[in-house]
């Protein structure tokens, strides 16, 4: 993983096994979306931003996105789900610039897991409208469609407030790493090379400027599936290491799963998250 820069959880990092990349698809060209740091926030141990889905309302709570292996109260174990549980996290917001503007916080984990995925929504205390009024902050938007291979993409870091550019290089069928599995990864071309605390990092297409992936691990040592070395895995159970590679989680598949109120319903129609 791209750790959690805090020393009780870094102990816990990943292993694991992934994917074979999809066939090649050629993006439309469009104009490029200037991406900015407005939006991130910067976690005690991680990156992380407010997000909205394309249906989310102003006055609805807002929510901060962000990686499982993230949350507070450490690694969830494969086949751990969190639901609506109590936190009152804070988070720092940021600026176009990069300057924090202002701290946010959480009412609940409302979302937390690392099985099939590598993902936290945080419920805030503040509502879209409301941080806009206050700081002049936009929420980025979720993508609700699947990422495109060969598309540009930004990681943006708050945590260490750099920005990494780069394209989706392919998918991972699974992504393997310790204890926990990853289906359809998000695998980037070499120039986005996360470091730790860029975890939970929205991964933004630059052509849309909409969020389309969370970063959260890379293979370090070129080791096989091991803690900071995730593998792919292909469906054929072939296993592949690429040293020095960087992977995200693809976050289309939360849109469905948010309902009104920006409330957490994993009985939506179309909803395929993990459930407890």
């Amino acid at each position: 993983m791209n750790k959690p820069l805090a020393g009780a959880v870094l102990s816990l990092l990943l292993t694991g096994a992934a994917a074979t990349p999809a066939v090649a698809q050629t993006p439309t060209p469009q104009r490029a979306t200037a991406v900015t740091y407005a939006g991130t926030v910067a976690l005690s141990n991680c990156s992380g931003s407010v997000v909205r889905t394309p249906s989310s309302q102003p006055g609805d709570p807002a929510l901060v996105l962000s990686n499982g292996h993230c949350l507070e109260t450490g690694f969830p174990a494969a086949g751990e789900v969190l639901v609506n549980r109590a936190s009152s996290r804070s988070f720092s917001l940021l600026n176009a610039s990069g300057s924090s503007v202002g701290t946010l916080r959480a009412s609940k984990i409302a979302y937390g897991t690392m099985t099939d995925t590598d993902v936290s929504l945080y419920q805030l205390t503040k509502t879209y409208a409301q941080i806009q009024s206050q700081y002049g902050i936009t929420a980025l938007t979720l993508n609700d469609t699947h990422p495109v291979q060969g598309s540009s993409i930004k990681v943006v870091s708050g945590y260490w407030k750099r920005t990494y550019s780069c394209s989706v290089d392919g998918f991972v069928y699974r992504l393997k790493e310790g204890d926990w599995t990853w289906k359809d990864s998000v695998r980037y071309t070499s120039a986005c090379n996360t470091i730790g605390g860029t975890s939970g990092s929205p991964v933004i297409d630059t052509a849309t400027g909409k969020v389309v992936a969370v970063n959260n691990t890379g293979n370090e040592d070129g080791q096989r599936c091991t803690e900071n070395n995730p593998c792919e895995v292909d469906e054929a159970g072939n296993v592949t290491v690429r040293q020095g590679i960087n992977y995200a989680q693809e976050t289309y598949i939360l849109v469905p799963c948010i309902g009104p109120g920006n409330q957490i319903d994993l009985n939506r129609p179309g909803c395929t998250l993990p459930k407890p």
